[in-house]
């Protein structure tokens, strides 16, 4: 009888992959975790229970089939087990590093409770570095050109996830971006210690190869206007992303040294890839030496403070006005931030930042939870008399993030969005008000994961050969 590979939680441990020492790994912007090796991949994907109800799965945005491909790499069959995990996964190898599986898929694995999860992430990076490696990541080439031509405004996730599965359906893709390389957020917005630039440039060289074209540093409503590419494509979608910085309304928010985070993580990124950003030369954006603090409480403020610590900083801080417990980033990475030399100053929150024309110091008063908002979250009260003066040489807001305004940018008055200024869609067909105009990602569903852009990327361009096939069969019945 042949020996069961699978369901070894009972006997192992949960095992990750080696970290570096925060007194290394602050010293440098490379990723902090190495790669599982094959041993030790194989038994962590052993530990899976191959239970009736893949909770993990469920919770998964992109509804990977993660207990088959565990079993295939406890088996030993990674080169299959890869293939099932790019079967839902436009980008598994980014995912394995940047998703937030503790609260997603090994957040909801059932043996959590009392054995510890399975590694699921580092498994993935396992498989996907390894299919890299061995050349078995290949370009997906259409079948037959279907002589029709898609325009994706916008280089992140959602765009690149469309591309790839539109190309191979057989259609000419074209991909504007206002920067001048390929990645949007994955690029700018997420520093090198979570996710290695090389990573997101094979990608972008996979797809060239499949045959998407890029045109970048091309900007919609200065280059051309949503119109004008309307009137070059058979269907357009709309994958910009959102990033206009929400604002805190204190005193002092206009003194030098008070920036927005996508400013500072995109300066700090540019910087790694080898660019020349004036502002990091004056050392207007450069933390070394100076007092931090960085206000808010996701995975921009980690980010953020992690940043400036490998930058130098003489101490980082971070301002949350809840505490650990009601705190929205993944407590992964407040727990490597800490490790890093970080100091988190809960239930507290900017009353005013201080200084004449550079900032010196941020007023902060302290917080307490009151009653549960209509959200179920316990409101923030100020408590009176509270305030003290924290040393500030920079101060980072990472708030969160809203759309531009698209209808004023692109030139399409005509563009219905949302209150919140998202691009309202038909959900059924996730086309806009506008007639073969599509939408995808967050300028749709506001802020989010990578993963649930990836997952809506992938959903729209299902959506838009369904919409060009119609207009092609249209059209040969009208020609006949």
């Amino acid at each position: 009888m042949a020996e069961n590979k699978m369901l070894k939680f009972v006997s192992l441990e949960q095992q990750t992959p080696p970290k570096r020492s925060a007194e290394e790994r602050v010293n440098d912007f490379a990723e902090i975790y190495a790669t599982f090796v094959q041993p030790s991949a194989q038994a962590q994907a052993s530990r899976c229970s191959q239970c009736g109800i893949p909770f993990c799965q469920v919770h998964c945005p992109l509804s990977n089939n993660i207990p088959d491909w565990l079993k295939l790499t406890a088996e030993g069959r990674l080169q299959e087990a890869y293939e099932l995990s790019q079967a839902t996964n436009s980008m598994p190898e980014v995912c394995g590093r940047i998703c937030p599986q503790d609260r997603l898929c090994e957040g909801n694995c059932v043996i959590e409770k009392d054995f510890n999860s399975v590694t699921i992430g580092s498994v993935e990076k396992f498989l996907t570095d390894t299919a890299w490696e061995n050349g078995w990541v290949k370009p997906r080439k259409p079948r037959k050109e279907l002589g029709q031509s898609v325009g994706i405004i916008g280089a992140g996730p959602a765009g690149l996830a469309a591309a790839e599965m539109l190309r191979a359906k057989g259609y000419e893709v074209h991909v504007y971006d206002r920067y001048d390389r390929v990645g949007g957020l994955l690029v700018y917005g997420i520093p090198g210690f979570k996710l290695e630039k090389q990573v997101i440039g094979r990608r972008a060289d996979l797809l060239k190869d499949q045959g998407v074209t890029f045109h970048l540093n091309f900007e919609i409503g200065r280059d051309a206007s949503l119109a004008d590419l309307k009137a070059k494509h058979d269907a357009l979608l709309i994958a910009t992303g959102v990033y206009k910085a929400r604002d805190v309304a204190v005193p002092g928010s206009g003194l030098a040294g008070v920036v927005p985070a996508m400013t500072y993580l995109t300066t700090s990124n540019k910087v790694g890839l080898g660019d020349t950003v004036p502002e990091f030369e004056s050392g207007a954006l450069d933390a070394n030496g100076k007092n931090v603090i960085v206000i808010g409480g996701g995975d921009t403020a980690m980010d953020c403070v992690r940043t400036a610590v490998r930058q130098g900083a003489k101490s980082v801080k971070c301002l949350y006005r809840r505490d650990r417990e009601n705190m929205p980033g993944s407590m992964r990475e407040v727990k490597n931030a800490e490790e890093e030399g970080v100091e988190f100053v809960w239930l507290s929150a900017p009353q005013a930042f201080l200084g004449d024309s550079q900032v010196t110091a941020v007023k902060a008063h302290r917080m307490r939870l009151g009653l549960p908002d209509s959200s179920g979250r316990q409101t923030p009260e100020v408590i009176e008399g509270s305030s003290t003066n924290l040393p500030a040489d920079l101060v980072v807001k990472a708030l969160g993030f809203d759309p531009e305004d698209l209808p004023k940018l692109f030139g399409a008055p005509e563009l219905s969005v949302s209150r919140w200024g998202t691009v309202k869609v038909d959900f059924k067909t996730q086309m806009t008000n506008v007639e073969g105009v599509f939408a995808a990602g967050d300028i749709v569903r506001g802020a989010s994961l990578v993963v649930w852009a990836i997952r809506d990327g992938r959903d729209v361009a299902d959506q838009m050969h369904s919409y060009l096939q119609a207009k092609a069969d249209a059209a040969i019945a009208k020609a006949s």
